[in-house]
């Protein structure tokens, strides 16, 4: 048996920033994604939206790998939106997304930071947060 411990802060948004997750679609979207990455053996452990975009803490089973865990997450979750008329129009997350490692000590930190993501927005847009990480990490 593989013992293995690879968390992943997973970072994705709507098409084109749209703000299309409202406070009433965000509960129902979180508790499908959950449900869904349940059934396919993906251990969510954390996850949070707010209007233009997700944030969640994965941890990587041993087959698995983060652009596999991401397209099952956002495919499916943008096919539930849709078939099920969800929002009017259509629903797309962008294409691109991002996935940070995160080491075990930083695990209590990245659930608060995900947890509180309706706090942060209001004081950091996405797009300065998403530029701040590109420099960060240097992509």
């Amino acid at each position: 048996m593989a013992y293995v411990r690879i968390w992943i802060h997973l970072i994705w948004s709507t098409k084109n920033r749209q703000r299309l997750i409202t406070s009433c679609l965000r509960p129902k979207l979180l508790n499908h994604i959950l449900e869904n990455a349940k059934q396919k053996q993906i251990y969510v452990d954390q996850i949070n939206c707010v209007a233009d975009h997700c944030h969640a803490l994965i941890s990587l089973g041993s087959t698995q790998e983060i652009s596999t865990v991401a397209s099952l997450i956002k495919g499916e979750s943008s096919y539930w939106l849709n078939s099920n008329k969800m929002i009017q129009g259509k629903f797309e997350w962008q294409d691109e997304y991002l996935a940070l490692s995160v080491g075990e000590s930083q695990i209590k930190r990245i659930r608060a930071y995900i947890t509180n993501q309706v706090e942060h927005h209001r004081r950091k847009s996405f797009s300065e947060e998403y530029d701040l990480i590109i420099q960060r990490y240097h992509f």
